[in-house]
């Protein structure tokens, strides 16, 4: 899988979204958005999700290019939203040494790829991993928010309330931890004495 250089991998239209991120207009409740969490608690409102922060993470996407000769690559893809993001590691033993993304999915995608983006490279694959199961936990058990260099992504906890939207806010990770199984498969990954790296900052 070869990414495409493309500057415009995130596609934010900032004329239409200005208005919801500075205030002056609140987003209108979707079909589907009762008003209420599958756990009968009130839901958080949409403009809680779509806060100035997430606008300025998603407008600012680290590391959308393509890897001269990846060590793996992976694709993730929403039927619900359409969704897309593609990703390409290279690593060094254990730890993601380099990372390249095409990120072409909806504001909450995008957020969650551009914080994965900044803070991936030096992670082991055991940590990214225990991320992963974090951010999983986060959204569809209430779990706690992760910590750390990637507490970022609790930005994202109001969307926990929304479990259509889960699928594309996890994207980036589901894209990167089958780049991670193609790379085990391939021999890629090495630790030394078969331990486990560290999961801290989690």
């Amino acid at each position: 899988m070869q990414l495409e250089r493309l500057a415009e991998t995130t596609y934010i239209d900032q004329e239409r979204l200005e208005p919801y991120a500075s205030g002056e207009v609140h987003r209108p409740r979707r079909e589907g958005d009762t008003g209420k969490a599958p756990d009968g608690k009130p839901m958080a409102d949409l403009d809680d999700i779509y806060n100035q922060r997430i606008f300025e993470l998603a407008a600012a996407m680290p590391r959308a290019v393509a890897l001269d000769h990846p060590d793996a690559a992976a694709r993730a893809h929403s039927k619900l939203c359409g969704s897309t993001v593609e990703v390409e590691i290279k690593l060094d033993d254990d730890r993601i040494a380099d990372f390249g993304q095409s990120v072409k999915a909806c504001l909450l995608g995008q957020a969650s790829a551009a914080i994965v983006g900044r803070e991936i490279v030096g992670t082991s694959e055991a940590e990214f991993r225990a991320v992963a199961a974090a951010m999983r936990r986060m959204l569809k058990e209430g779990g706690p928010r992760p910590e750390g260099r990637w507490a970022d992504l609790g930005l994202l906890e109001p969307v926990k309330d929304y479990p259509h939207r889960h699928a594309s806010t996890l994207l980036v990770f589901d894209a990167v931890e089958r780049a991670l199984d193609e790379a085990k498969a391939k021999g890629k990954i090495q630790t030394e004495g078969g331990t486990a790296a560290s999961t801290s900052g989690v």
